[in-house]
């Protein structure tokens, strides 16, 4: 789940903090990415129903066959139990051709206090499961779509077979001690990478400087890249990183329950008000809203404050290096079924990608240079020139400012 409705709470309220970018923009930069939302991702393709061809990055229809829910077809049978290798290693060539170097980051036990939403996702699960065996035998095909996503689950195996063909493509990976979007936070912290990239937005309240959305969507959905800057989330909602943290729970994480009756909007406002959870606690009125019982709040806090995450550099070694041809064959053709020719030309693909991303980004060719007594005042013209702009904006639309 993440942080719930976080992303509207920022368009609201900070919408600085966040920009659209191209996926092309990453070119040459390191990315850690959230492998279990990867995955997650990758299966839900699965729920589509209909006789869609399943294609390739580039439109191509692939060998395993169409997608339908009801098909029995060898092909279909296939792609089920494929479809996160297929996703993974397509997805991944498309990342390496496009020059961004990824660093896949793999969940490892869950925190304790966790279990009580693990127990809420199996029990949600279990009761699509019967609403799909009802769909299918009413042949409702829009329910059939809506109830198969809600049963899918990233299994150890999927995470196994992942890890396997990430390593035999030559790209790093590293088991997370606990959750994943906490590794690639830390690694951000570290300077390792220049941003994380998941759909869980609680990579920001895990502190990661820069967080990306979107960017393993495929490619047909043209949606932007979205760019989070943790920085100017906090400069734009006036808020200390603690106060951030306690406005995330407030909303809601998966950690604990959060308080009936508040919402993103609504915990913003007590947060600016009080300072924090402990102060709104003292202040709030107890018959409006109604506080759990033995709520964990302080060791949720804790754990977006202090994660269990690895530091130590060797054990967070990052090198992309030449993809293992023989073995990546027998993995996915000997193994998994998949066509031949095309993991050949995939391969061909992946070393193509490798050597065009060993080029660094153009600003890593320009070294700063000491700046000199006298001011450059070419340097403050720009800057200058900009502020006149936006002042102009401003009285063109009535002196308004954005809230």
């Amino acid at each position: 789940m993440g942080i719930k409705g976080l992303t509207k709470l920022l368009a609201d309220n900070a919408p600085k903090c966040m920009k659209e970018q191209k996926f092309e923009s990453y070119f040459g930069r390191k990315i850690a990415i959230d492998a279990s939302m990867s995955i997650y991702q990758f299966l839900i393709v699965v729920g589509r129903t209909g006789t869609e061809m399943l294609t390739n990055e580039a439109g191509e229809v692939t060998s395993l066959g169409k997608i339908g829910f009801a098909s029995s077809d060898m092909g279909f049978v296939l792609w089920v139990q494929c479809s996160h290798l297929q996703g993974m290693f397509s997805r991944t060539i498309r990342l390496l051709e496009a020059g961004i170097k990824p660093v896949y980051v793999f969940d490892g036990k869950p925190p304790e206090l966790k279990s009580q939403e693990l127990a809420k996702r199996y029990s949600k699960r279990v009761d699509a499961t019967q609403d799909l065996a009802a769909a299918v035998e009413s042949g409702n095909k829009e329910d059939i779509e809506k109830f198969s996503k809600r049963t899918v689950k990233v299994t150890k195996q999927h995470n196994e077979d992942c890890r396997r063909l990430l390593r035999l493509m030559g790209v790093p990976v590293i088991e997370a001690p606990s959750e994943a979007e906490a590794q690639c936070a830390v690694l951000c912290k570290m300077g390792k990478v220049y941003a994380v990239a998941s759909e869980d937005m609680d990579s920001l309240t895990f502190g990661a400087p820069k967080f990306l959305r979107h960017l393993m969507d495929p490619s047909s959905r043209k949606i932007p890249v979205m760019e989070f800057d943790v920085a100017k989330v906090l400069e734009e909602l006036n808020l200390t990183m603690d106060q951030f943290i306690d406005l995330c729970i407030l909303s809601g994480c998966d950690y604990c329950d959060s308080i009936r009756g508040i919402g993103g909007q609504t915990a913003l406002k007590l947060i600016r008000q009080h300072g924090s959870i402990e102060s709104i606690l003292e202040n709030i009125n107890k018959e409006r809203y109604q506080i759990p019982d033995d709520w964990p709040y302080q060791e949720a806090r804790r754990l977006f404050k202090e994660p269990l995450a690895l530091t130590d550099d060797e054990q967070l070694e990052t090198k992309w290096t030449a993809p293992d041809e023989e073995g990546l064959i027998s993995f996915l053709v000997n193994e998994n079924g998949f066509n031949s020719d095309r993991v050949t030309k995939a391969i061909e693909k992946i070393k193509a990608a490798k050597n065009k991303s060993s080029q660094g980004r153009l600003e890593s060719f320009f070294k700063p240079t000491a700046t000199t007594s006298v001011p450059l005042k070419r340097k403050e013209t720009p800057q200058s020139t900009a502020k006149e702009a936006i002042n102009k904006k401003s009285k063109g639309a009535g002196g308004r400012k954005k809230k």
